[in-house]
Parts: structure tokens; C-alpha cells; sequence
């Protein structure tokens, strides 16, 4: 569990934007987004096919 220690004299928001970048380095928040809704298998599929071709014109 991803956690922050609040030195005394620090704000709060920068507190939250530790927490912030640290959800995001461990990816919690990319697999937070990915589970909020169900998509099919075949759904999955066309859009990294997609993601590919997108990537090999690149």
C-alpha cells in the first residue's frame, strides 16, 4: 500500500502531489481506470490491434 509521512511544517497538497506521483509511478491509477468499466475480449483485442498500427506508423 502506497503511503506518504507528512513532515511537520508541510502542506497538504504537496503531501497529495507526492501521493500523487507515486500512485502514478506504480501504475495504480492506469489499472484503477482500466477496471471502472468491463470491456468484451473482442473489444480489447480491436483496440490494441489499433494501438499497434498507430504505433508501427510511428
Amino acid at each position: 500500500m502506497t503511503s506518504v509521512k507528512v513532515r511537520a511544517g508541510e502542506s497538504i497538497e504537496k503531501a497529495l502531489r507526492i501521493l500523487k506521483k507515486k500512485l502514478d509511478k506504480e501504475g495504480i491509477m492506469k489499472a484503477a481506470k482500466a477496471h471502472r468499466f468491463y470491456d468484451k475480449p473482442s473489444v480489447k483485442s480491436r483496440a490494441k490491434a489499433k494501438a499497434a498500427l498507430k504505433h508501427k506508423k510511428n
